[in-house]
């Protein structure tokens, strides 16, 4: 599972390729993989959705990021091959982050942060801002976001309907039905296969209802002040199903600076659809 971090040393290896490393901090082992040579710029961390381990991440959103950046995708306490507790608030899942980015060395970081990783990427901006350059929000919403609380039954009896018609629930849950979406979903699936070895543990149930539990707290709470200034992304689908697309204006709210992308006929997966037009918002972002 270990290995030296080809990423760092090989800014041509891809994500399907690229070894899976752990860092040690705050007393767990967390698992993440590099990419890209990063040229001397600020690394960026990328925090993925619920429900996923690292090989949830969409190579052909990964790849390009890590065109000229370093890149680590890092992973939760307790998820996959990471040990620890299994964290259930977003306040110990972006302490842990915090731990581990610091364990790595690193001072300043840009974040994207997808769906869940997203509201982590918050609380990271709230006990840490000084650590943080700037922030893409992908499919995500503030503390008390329209919809939050019923992202339960929502993913739930998605999954249930996915199990009776064998259908992979991120398919229903991140993509429309039409066929735009359909076609979207199958390549999207077909995509996830790429990395065939040194793949992450598969996640567990008690995962699923961990982070259940800290969505439906994140979306009954009130989001504090943010004091975070620097540049900020915020893309989203308009058809979202888990997290609606009225959570990018209540984002916006918080940061009113930010950049605002809305894609049509989108879901959940709006950065795994619309791959192309996101890592441009990105580029963007990142020469302010």
């Amino acid at each position: 599972m270990t290995g030296t971090p080809q990423g760092s040393d090989n800014p041509r290896v891809r994500f399907a390729d690229t070894l899976t490393r752990t860092v040690t901090a705050a007393g767990a082992r967390f698992v993440y993989r590099e990419l890209g040579a990063g040229n001397g710029g600020v690394p960026m961390v990328a925090l993925t959705h619920l429900g996923a381990n690292l090989d949830s991440w969409d190579p052909e959103l990964v790849d390009p990021l890590a065109g000229d950046r370093r890149v680590i995708l890092l992973g939760y306490r307790g998820v996959g091959e990471s040990t620890g507790e299994i964290r259930d608030r977003f306040e110990d899942m972006a302490a842990d982050a915090i731990a581990a980015i610091r364990a790595l060395g690193l001072s300043r970081v840009d974040l994207f942060g997808l769906s869940m990783g997203g509201m982590v990427a918050q609380e990271i901006l709230r006990q840490a801002p000084e650590l943080v350059e700037r922030v893409v929000f992908a499919g995500t919403g503030p503390q008390g976001g329209p919809g939050l609380t019923v992202m339960t039954g929502v993913t739930v009896r998605t999954i249930l309907r996915g199990a009776v018609t064998f259908t992979n629930p991120t398919t229903l849950l991140f993509f429309t039905r039409t066929p735009a979406g359909k076609q979207a979903a199958k390549a999207y699936q077909a995509r996830l296969k790429l990395r065939r070895t040194g793949r992450d543990k598969p996640v567990t149930p008690g995962v699923f209802r961990a982070q259940l539990r800290a969505v439906n707290r994140w979306g009954r709470e009130m989001a504090p002040p943010s004091s975070f200034t620097g540049p900020v992304l915020i893309v989203h689908g308009d058809s979202d199903r888990m997290v609606p697309v009225g959570n990018a204006s209540a984002l916006l709210a918080r940061y009113p600076d930010a950049d605002v992308h809305i894609f049509a006929d989108s879901g959940h997966g709006v950065a795994f659809q619309n791959r192309g037009a996101v890592i441009d918002a990105v580029n963007h972002l990142l020469q302010r």
